[in-house]
Order: C-alpha cells, then structure tokens, then sequence
C-alpha cells in the first residue's frame, strides 16, 4: 500500500515536470517580447516606456499555468485519485499540486532560458541604435502559484461531485396522511337504522 502510494507521488511530480517543459516552450514561442535599443556598448533601454510586453508575457504565464492546471488535475484526479485506496488518494494529491509548484518553476526556468544566450550576445555586440527584443522575463512571480491552485480546485470539485453520485439521489418525502374520518356533525342527519 506505502509502495503503491510513493510511485503515485513520483509520477504526479514527474508528470508535472515534464507538462513544465512543454508549456516552458510554448510560452517562450507565444510571449511578447520587450523592444530594446542599445545605447551604447552592453547598455540598452526600453524603446517604449508604455509597452504592454511586460503584462503580455505575465498573462501567457498565467494562462498556460492554468491551463496546465486543468490538465494535471483531471488526468491526475481520473488516473492516481478516483476509486483508489486512501493512502494513494493522499499522496497523488500532494504529488499533483506539488508537481504544479515543480512544474511553474519548470516553465518559468527553461521560458527565460532559451533566449538567454541570443540576448547577451546583442546587448553585448549590437551597434549603437541597434533595437532587439528583451529576453522574456516573469514579472509577477504571484503567477507561479496559478498552475497547483487550478489543480486543487479541480481536484477539490471532483472529489466534491464524485460524493454526490456516490450517495445518489435523495429519498422522496413521504405522502402526506390523507384527511381523517369526516367528523359527525358534517355527514347530515343520523343513519335513520341506528340508535336514536
């Protein structure tokens, strides 16, 4: 059962990491990118101080950060949560939402990483005058924490909705008691038969 649960943990990280570098890429091939313009040899300033590159490249993170949070928890919650033993239940959910941590800090590493090099070289080399595009940074490191939170949510709302099927539909209520005997002084004059 401890076995069962530890290789469930390793593979909801594992996953996790592996989802960090395809959505690392994807994000490093979608995101905006900051317009430089080198002003002298290794220095170079922002060509527009109103860009919106920097919120663009923020918004892809969180985006593909949920995105890969919807994916790890309904694949996690269908393949290591749902009808599992509870020791294994417990540990696919820590290793899912710690995999999300592990896999936002994938993204963000191999996303920046990739054009790395190429920025340098062009700060360090490029003319005077010279523009290029910024390597991509994270601003907002708060968008780090959107991939384990979507993927707690899914999995809290399927736990939630797997209860209800699981107890089924409730009971009908009872009819309500029909109308008592009518009371005498309502039914007309006495059976002429009986007792006067």
């Amino acid at each position: 059962m401890r076995q069962r649960a530890l290789i469930g943990l390793v593979a909801a990280l594992a996953a996790s990491a592996a989802l960090g570098l395809v959505t690392g890429l994807i994000w490093h091939e979608v995101a905006p990118r900051v317009a430089l313009l080198e002003v002298s040899a290794g220095t170079a300033q922002v060509v527009s101080a109103e860009t919106r590159a920097f919120m663009g490249a923020d918004s892809w993170f969180c985006l593909l950060g949920a995105v890969a949070g919807l994916v790890t928890g309904v694949a996690g919650y269908a393949l290591g949560i749902a009808r599992r033993p509870v020791p294994t239940r417990v540990a696919v959910t820590v290793g899912l939402i710690a995999g999300g941590v592990a896999g936002g800090y994938v993204m963000l590493w191999l996303g920046q990483q990739l054009g790395q090099s190429a920025y340098q070289g062009q700060l360090a080399h490029a003319a005077t005058g010279t523009t290029f595009n910024a390597a991509l940074v994270l601003g907002a490191k708060s968008a780090l924490a959107f991939w384990p939170m979507v993927t707690a949510l899914v999995i809290v709302l399927a736990e939630v909705g797997g209860r209800k099927e699981a107890s089924g539909p409730p009971e009908p209520a009872g009819e309500p008691p029909g109308p008592g005997p009518a009371s005498s002084m309502w039914t007309g004059p006495h059976d002429p038969g009986g007792p006067q």
